[in-house]
């Protein structure tokens, strides 16, 4: 009886070439410590204020934790750089995912730097509702201004803070003031209705669209157009400058149905290519036409203050929400409660109630 015959594959793996020594052990521990070594936050603010792009993104860091030992750090670094802030011209973009958002910012905050301005970036990254996790994957796709020594891009996680705008967005815009920067760009998830959160804390809001993709309608009926100052119609090149130029004419159409806005201007709709770096232009003077009107009728101002005012109010929400899932008693008659409802040997209604009897 024969043997069968064994099937032998005929990919083979050699043996690879050992790993260079890019980095020597002693230099790679030194970084490690020195990245473990936290700055005083006096220094911090100094750095910041020296326009020092590492104090700022450490600064941002302890902004952005939830973790108890870092609340009075970040206190104290809003209140060193507050003074310093509220010179900038703020400008939110949002759009669909795909859309462009990140090409888009990459020219226009190239073309800022060079006409001498200095551009801050916030990317705010989806993070997902299972893992909680986050790419946070911005800065590889804007790689010749993050190499710009006028720029500053910082990428963050949206967490679960409505319309994808981090918690701490606010304070981080205040820190990149302080710095110095000009110009501040906020750069959202793009995921529909929740994203008019990002016009409570911007001067002026961009609405990127697409032509072709079937979401004019939609973008009609969201009522995001109804906050938008602008609206781009962006990848205008190729074979679909003839559907942009469409998709503008039925914006522009659009717009005329809603009321006018309180501060008189007038929405405007224009075509870009951020890949051909075409139009980019145009909506740079849009909006610095825009800030000259606001800034003459006094808008600008009375749009701040009702910002701050917003925050305010926004702020001692979430630290009474804070406050309530923290206690001890709410942690322990909240799972009560819970299987109560689950048993339905209570209402939601009277659970809250009861719960928030034992906060008083």
């Amino acid at each position: 009886m024969k043997k069968p015959k064994k099937h032998t594959s005929a990919l083979n793996e050699l043996q690879g070439v050992e790993r260079p020594d890019s980095l020597s052990s002693v230099t790679a521990l030194k970084l490690k410590k020195a990245r473990k070594q936290k700055q005083a936050i006096p220094e911090l603010i100094l750095g910041i204020l020296a326009g020092n792009k590492t104090a700022l993104s450490r600064a941002i860091t302890i902004i952005e934790s939830t973790a108890t030992k870092d609340q009075l750090g970040a206190k104290q670094l809003i209140e060193g750089c507050l003074p310093h802030a509220n010179k900038s011209i703020r400008i939110g973009i949002t759009g669909v995912p795909g859309v462009g958002k990140s090409t888009f910012i990459e020219q226009f905050g190239t073309l800022l730097t060079q006409k001498g301005h200095k551009v801050a970036v916030l990317a705010v990254d989806p993070s997902s509702s299972l893992s909680n996790g986050s790419i946070l994957g911005d800065k590889t796709r804007m790689e010749e201004l993050v190499k710009n020594e006028l720029a500053f891009i910082r990428p963050s996680a949206s967490g679960d803070s409505l319309g994808g705008v981090a918690r701490k967005t606010r304070e981080a815009i205040i820190l990149c003031e302080a710095a110095g920067y000009s110009h501040i760009v906020i750069e959202t998830v793009g995921v529909g209705q929740s994203e008019t959160v990002v016009h409570s804390m911007t001067d002026f809001f961009l609405l990127l669209k697409l032509a072709g993709a079937g979401d004019e309608l939609q973008g009609i009926k969201r009522g995001i157009m109804e906050m938008a100052d602008a609206i781009i119609i962006n990848k205008a090149d190729g074979e679909n400058i003839k559907a942009a130029k469409l998709a503008k004419t039925e914006f522009n159409r659009a717009l005329h149905l809603y009321p006018p806005k309180d501060n008189g201007w007038i929405a405007k709709t224009i075509t870009c290519s951020a890949l051909k770096n075409e139009g980019i232009e145009e909506a740079l003077d849009l909006i610095d036409g825009y800030v000259t009107q606001m800034k003459e009728t006094e808008y600008f101002v009375s749009k701040r203050e009702q910002q701050q005012n917003f925050w305010m109010l926004q702020t001692i929400e979430n630290s009474l929400k804070s406050d309530f899932y923290n206690n001890p008693k709410i942690k322990i008659a909240l799972q009560e409660q819970l299987k109560k409802i689950a048993n339905s040997n209570t209402s939601p209604f009277q659970a809250a109630a009861y719960l928030l009897s034992l906060h008083k």
